[in-house]
């Protein structure tokens, strides 16, 4: 339909007056918001707050000169429209409303941002408000609703509305499977092209199942290496695909590989702590790896979370005397949780107390749960992009392993995760000696004294880079810290063959108090961070011996079934 200049003028004055009084009662409402008005954002324990009021004023004048600027150009074209990713599609450009309720929208949306900045509040209630704000504009924008999605309806004329009807029955899909689809799962499967690295289970418990892998290598190194991933994800994000998989790579390069692959807690597991995560299954992998193996001593590697339960056995073990192993790589860990980044945000007493109560005694911490808050930390990138795609367009999303293995969510013990949070998160126990008692031993990181391999990402922000570099001022021995590219994940697996990204390092190794010092004398690297730390592996891995022709030990380390196992494949 073609729309004169006159009929889209008018429509756009009776959007513009509309959002007008809209916004007006937002100012209206900033000014005056409360701790009872706070928390119907959904912000808890929110104090009384205020706003500059000059400061105030000029976010209203800016406000009022931006709109009178966008309705001298409303005839033009839509530049600050155009560069977001949500608007850029011609569709928005050539239908002048769509363009306009764009141009509208990112206008009101950074007021808003803008005011979210200007309380007068500690930082930690000023980042909770510009959470909450962000997460109301992010959700309301036109391009989330068919009725403004310039894009979406061109595509429902294209194809005489089976967009719509592959829209709807997508929707129907999702609301089956209980999350939006951010890839075709159906195009993978684990064990077939997902986690296909050639190995066997060699030994399971009711927590998790130890995977030896076949040696790609004629002989191998003495220190068998060990890899503990986080419990709050599946472990084949280690082991994608042959081309990406961090597994192999240690195989291929000479290391005679075991992993931990977490059980997917269900009701008989609710009951489980954060001493039965460490004593039962940290320490247990690291003991059956040296009984298969013969070896006094092992390497390990721990992954986030799984960084900070290997940290927290390799404390347990020192308190009892004993130095299994040899060297530990940590990556993308927190020891520290003083810079928790954004997570720090859902964090304080009344919420801990509140897990505490719901599920400290027993009860599931539930995967999906814990899958839609990290979503959420990104609403533009990994929701309203696919609730668009996937329901206004009718696309089906493309095949993706990662972001399939982003929505295979794993469920965590409640006594575990109150623990963790309360420990950690709110009262960063870890890093006082004898703050924290862990299977009967006073937790003192100074006795984790081993030479280490510290990771993190630049763009994190789960574990942000100077969460990640402070594990650097607290372990004792030597160390090596290097920095990734990009974020959590990708940062991670950026295997050498890919040629992408780059990485920093510092040839004096020196470890000044922060990162920003650190990254001073660093020096920008081409490619993968894996070359470097293979180096570095390597010289810890003690002399090279025939690599084993069977898994595990007989007789009492058989191959139980061949990988990943049984409980790797458990839905949460």
């Amino acid at each position: 339909m073609q729309h004169s200049p006159e009929d889209w003028a008018q429509s756009a004055q009776q959007f513009q007056k509309a959002l007008n009084e809209r916004m007006g009662k937002a100012f209206a409402s900033f000014q005056n918001l409360e701790a009872g008005q706070a928390a119907s954002l959904g912000l808890p324990d929110m104090p009384q707050i205020a706003f500059d009021a000059e400061k105030l004023t000029a976010l209203q004048q800016d406000y009022l000169k931006s709109v009178s600027d966008l309705w001298q150009h409303m005839m033009a074209a839509h530049p600050q429209a155009a560069s977001d990713r949500r608007f850029s599609s011609q569709a928005w450009a050539k239908n002048p409303v769509a363009g306009f309720t764009a141009e509208n929208y990112l206008l009101n949306a950074r007021a808003l941002m803008e005011m979210a900045d200007a309380v007068q509040a500690d930082a930690k209630t000023r980042s909770r408000i510009r959470f909450a704000v962000e997460q109301w504009v992010a959700a309301a924008a036109p391009s989330n609703f068919l009725a403004f999605n310039a894009e979406a309806q061109q595509k429902a004329i294209e194809t005489r509305g089976e967009s719509i009807s592959l829209g709807l029955k997508n929707l129907l899909h999702d609301m089956q499977q209980g999350h939006v689809s951010m890839t075709d799962e159906s195009l993978f499967e684990v064990g077939r092209n997902v986690a296909t690295t050639e190995g066997a289970v060699v030994f399971e418990n009711e927590l998790f199942q130890l995977i030896e892998y076949k040696p790609l290598t004629a002989k191998v190194f003495e220190k068998p290496f060990l890899l503990v991933p986080p419990c709050i994800n599946k472990f084949y994000i280690l082991d994608l695909q042959p081309d990406n998989s961090l597994i192999r790579h240690c195989v291929a390069q000479g290391h005679r590989t075991f992993v931990v692959s977490w059980r997917n807690p269900d009701t008989s597991l609710s009951h489980k702590t954060w001493d039965n995560y460490i004593e039962d299954a940290a320490i247990k992998a690291i003991e059956v790896t040296q009984q298969i193996t013969g070896a006094k001593t092992i390497n390990a590697l721990g992954f986030c979370v799984g960084g900070t339960i290997l940290c927290t056995a390799l404390a347990v073990l020192a308190a009892r005397g004993k130095k299994p192993v040899s060297s530990a790589t940590f990556l993308t860990t927190l020891l520290d949780f003083t810079d928790t980044g954004i997570l720090d945000l859902f964090i304080d007493e009344g919420f801990v107390k509140y897990r505490e109560t719901e599920m400290g005694q027993g009860g599931l911490m539930k995967g999906q749960d814990l899958a839609s808050t990290f979503s959420f930390l990104r609403p533009n990138d990994l929701v309203w992009n696919y609730v668009v795609g996937n329901y206004l367009k009718g696309e089906t999303p493309p095949a993706f392993d990662l972001l399939y293995w982003n929505s295979d969510s794993t469920n965590l013990p409640g006594p575990f995760y109150a623990w963790y949070l309360r420990n950690t998160y709110l009262e960063n126990k870890l890093v006082k000696p004898g703050a924290a008692q862990v299977c009967g031993e006073k937790i003192d990181l100074r006795k984790v004294d081993l030479p280490v391999y510290i990771y993190g990402s630049r763009e994190d922000h789960i574990v942000p880079i100077g969460g990640a570099y402070a594990s650097t001022q607290v372990l004792p021995g030597p160390k090596r810290f290097v920095m990734g590219a990009s974020g959590h994940i990708a940062g991670v697996i950026n295997p050498p063959a890919k040629k992408k990204r780059n990485y920093w390092v510092r040839s004096d190794n020196k470890l000044p108090k922060t990162p920003d010092a650190w990254l001073n004398g660093a020096k920008e690297m081409p490619g993968s961070w894996w070359t470097d730390w293979s180096d570095w592996l390597k010289g810890h891995a003690g002399k090279q011996i025939p690599a084993p022709k069977t898994y595990g030990k007989a007789p009492k380390f058989k191959a139980v079934e061949a990988a990943p196992g049984r409980y790797v494949k458990q839905k949460a």
